[in-house]
């Protein structure tokens, strides 16, 4: 449902809007994407969100999966890197009248301990490894799914904390961009 409610094509760049509802990536600019649909889905349904958790989101990208779960959880707090795709994101879900979802420009790799802890943590851009400081931000019970590997292919992982303890599963392969920052990918390393 919350797919079908929201516009993808609001959120695609103008060049693209023809191919908005095809099920494959379509590229944002400044290297990012957004993800196709059935991914945005799948990796939504992961977290097994009940509707008044926190959500903390890495890699707002087009703001196109924090609208998806502004409708499914209490409230979003996404990261971005890029200057350009936050001002613009938050402007759309401003336009969209999406309340609960705050964008900040910062360094998604190392999380937003200000607000910890989340129940719930998505990762949108491949990371070589899952990054601690991440994990630590999780409250009680809480999920995180990223997707976690080399360039080119990588697993989905959901992670669950479990007291000091966490669980996790490698799940579907995917090719995500990567994550950059300081405990992401170099882009030495990506090349």
């Amino acid at each position: 449902n919350a797919m079908g409610e929201l516009p993808r094509h609001a959120f695609v760049p103008h060049l693209h809007r023809l191919r908005a509802y095809h099920d494959g990536p379509l590229p944002l600019g400044q290297g990012q994407t957004i993800s196709q649909p059935y991914i945005v889905a799948h990796m939504t349904e992961l977290l097994m969100l009940r509707g008044e958790e926190r959500v903390l989101e890495i890699g707002t990208g087009s703001g196109y999966q924090a609208a998806i779960l502004s409708r499914l959880a209490g409230e979003v707090i996404t990261l971005e890197r890029h200057r350009k795709l936050a001002r613009k994101a938050g402007k759309l879900l401003n336009r969209l009248n999406i309340g609960n979802v705050r964008v900040i420009l910062a360094d998604g790799s190392v999380g937003y301990p200000a607000e910890a802890p989340y129940d719930a943590i998505l990762g949108t851009a491949a990371a070589p490894a899952v990054p601690p400081k991440l994990l630590r931000q999780l409250a009680d019970g809480g999920r995180m799914v990223m997707p976690v590997g080399g360039r080119g292919q990588q697993r989905i992982e959901r992670w669950q904390r479990k007291g000091n303890n966490f669980e996790r599963e490698r799940l579907t392969a995917v090719s995500f961009v990567p994550m950059r920052g300081r405990r992401g990918w170099d882009k030495r390393d990506w090349k």
